[in-house]
């Protein structure tokens, strides 16, 4: 028989994970439980399975429990649903936060409940767009086993790529999404403002990028980031260097900083290259730890 699943807070994550599921027949559908019975009802429908609660205390018993708020009520959600009643030994609650652990869950134990959780990687802005492209989409794990032996292959029956991550480190595991993701996209618009610095317009700047960035990323996916460095650093070229820090510093010293800092991430990429002579990387040392 298909385990029921009751969800609280069901957004645009809680809402895609929960069509799939319903459409490949992975979970039976229970109670949906949002802040307000109205968008709990448009969840209902997006789904095309489940029924709506009004709190917490009318839930249903449900084998599997996945409580999607926003992070900051987690556990204030968790401890309400310990104290509902309705959990029974055996019963698995998870959450797919990729900065918490699952211990944040741990009112639920003391209930006799499982516990887990799994972040997909992925955005879920546009719910339908996330439903077509969530195939492939990989999903950090850790909990329970038990529990996720039940969790692992829901996530993989509708396409989710399994791994593990350490909960002790997950908010670090969360920050690593921020900076390849979020701080990219920071970074490339540094680049607009120091091409604006050399009298270059945002358009074109974005149109001389685009063969650039592209290039580059598709360079580190096949090659890795070490071969796929290039430029002054790895060449062990100190005097442009020298200069970039020279005119960057006369301009913007925030912009110079952000030069000099990754500058010493590329530094190690070069030494493990092995381009460039040890007497360059130590000059090359020397200017960006200034």
């Amino acid at each position: 028989m298909k385990k029921r699943l009751n969800i609280i807070g069901c957004g645009n994550l809680a809402k895609t994970l929960a069509h799939l599921w319903a459409k490949q027949g992975v979970f039976e559908i229970g109670d949906i439980l949002n802040r307000s019975e109205k968008s709990a009802t448009t969840a209902v429908e997006f789904i095309g399975a489940g029924q709506v609660v009004s709190s917490i205390d009318n839930l249903h018993h449900a084998d599997v429990y996945l409580i999607a708020t926003p992070d900051t009520h987690i556990v204030e959600m968790c401890h309400s649903l310990a104290t509902s009643g309705t959990l029974q030994t055996g019963d698995i609650v998870f959450h797919c936060s990729g900065a918490l652990s699952s211990s944040e869950l741990n009112a639920a134990v003391q209930k006799g409940a499982m516990l887990a959780s799994i972040h997909p990687v992925k955005s879920f802005a546009d719910p339908e767009m996330a439903i077509s492209t969530f195939k492939g989409t990989f999903c950090g794990e850790e909990g329970n086993e038990q529990a996720l032996s039940v969790l692992r292959p829901a996530f993989e029956a509708i396409g989710g790529l399994t791994f593990s991550v350490d909960p002790d480190h997950k908010m670090i595991y969360h920050a690593a999404s921020v900076i390849v993701c979020n701080y990219l996209t920071a970074l490339l618009e540094v680049g607009i403002q120091t091409y604006a610095k050399a009298g270059i317009d945002r358009d074109t700047a974005m149109k001389i990028m685009q063969p650039i960035v592209t290039g580059t990323v598709d360079n580190v996916f096949k090659l890795g980031t070490t071969q796929a460095l290039t430029g002054p650093i790895a060449r062990g070229d100190a005097s442009t260097v020298e200069h970039h820090l020279k005119s960057l510093s006369e301009w913007n010293n925030e912009v110079a900083d952000i030069y000099r800092n990754l500058g010493c991430v590329t530094l190690d990429l070069s030494q493990k290259q092995g381009n460039a002579s040890e007497d360059s990387l130590l000059a090359l040392k020397k200017l960006l730890e200034h």
